[in-house]
């Protein structure tokens, strides 16, 4: 009986010896820190309670899409899938910029208290239906990839001077991008005029567009010179666009008469043959910011992101969104 007595308090002692230094250490463990994985999860979830209010046009109502989703159903949108994983990239880093942007100093003027609509009003948004309808059985190889452009670059965005930038973009230039100021009022110290030499090989470098005199006169309200002459070409931009024209003898900018005569761009010559005019363009878009077939274009050179958000964008930092959020992923 002694014996097995003793043999029970051995066994005991040394299970004891076993478990104190787990005994002793559990509760800090437990309490103090959270394993890495979920520390992980914990950053992941509170990027993802940052929220963009969306207002989706065809339903006439606003949505609550996190973050991230939202940047790759602009991505899907404003940028083809088939381009280069690089470009892509940027795209996400404008998206993100512009929407971020929007969240610190919301429109205060749609509905719902939304901050960006799914338009060109401010930049195209997708959901995954409609996503899976326009792609149809590419849809998985496609989405594929806009995921990992966005998740590779998470959360960041684009600042000049410790603030987001206006992150503009459009499709292709005329081997220039264009100063702000030349198209809009202000002047960007980051959105200068560039060269993009890339854009030659885009499927939309060059276009036409004939239109009847009464046409151009209706649409520019003016009569042309009785001579058969249309107009001059005053003066251009440094971005090598039209900054001033006259039509006899009125004046017009080289955007008012790209958004009269609904050109693709504001690099034009016009000429007269009978009773048409033919206006040929080159570029598609306003030509500030970013142009996505030049980034292409650049990145199939092996060019990273990096140096391409850099190139369209002077001055810029490539920064994490987290302090320009944090306050609205508390209110969330």
């Amino acid at each position: 009986m002694r014996m097995k007595q003793t043999f029970v308090t051995l066994v005991l002692f040394a299970a004891i010896i076993v478990l104190l230094p787990s005994l002793l250490v559990l509760p800090y463990g437990s309490n103090e820190r959270a394993p890495a994985s979920e520390i992980t999860k914990e950053k992941v979830s509170e990027k993802e309670t940052v929220a963009v209010p969306v207002y989706r046009s065809q339903k006439s109502e606003t949505m609550s899409v996190p973050i991230e989703e939202y940047v790759k159903g602009v991505v899907a949108a404003e940028m083809p899938a088939e381009f280069n994983l690089e470009a892509l990239k940027a795209q996400a880093l404008t998206a993100r910029t512009f929407v971020v942007a929007k969240l610190t100093n919301p429109p205060g003027d749609l509905p719902g208290s939304a901050v960006v609509t799914d338009t060109v009003q401010d930049q195209v948004y997708k959901d995954m239906e409609q996503l899976k309808k326009a792609w149809g059985e590419d849809f998985e190889q496609k989405y594929t990839k806009i995921e990992e452009a966005v998740n590779e670059t998470e959360g960041q965005i684009l600042t000049y001077d410790g603030n987001p930038i206006y992150a503009s973009f459009f499709s292709t230039s005329n081997g220039y991008t264009e100063n702000s100021e030349d198209y809009w009022e202000n002047a960007a110290p980051y959105l200068r005029s560039v060269e993009s030499p890339w854009d030659l090989k885009s499927p939309k470098y060059e276009d036409a567009v004939t239109f009847t005199v009464s046409e151009f006169e209706q649409k520019l309200g003016v009569a042309l010179p009785s001579d058969g002459s249309i107009g001059t070409i005053k003066t251009l931009t440094e971005g090598k666009r039209v900054a001033e024209a006259t039509v006899n003898g009125q004046p017009y900018s080289g955007r008012e008469i790209r958004d009269l005569l609904g050109l693709r761009s504001s690099d034009f010559n016009w000429e007269r043959s009978g009773n048409e005019i033919i206006v040929t363009t080159k570029g598609y878009g306003h030509g500030v910011g970013m142009s996505q077939y030049g980034a292409n274009g650049m990145a199939e050179e092996g060019k990273p992101y990096e140096d391409i958000v850099k190139h369209y964008y002077q001055g810029v930092t490539i920064s994490e969104m987290d302090r320009y959020v944090s306050n609205l992923t508390a209110q969330r």
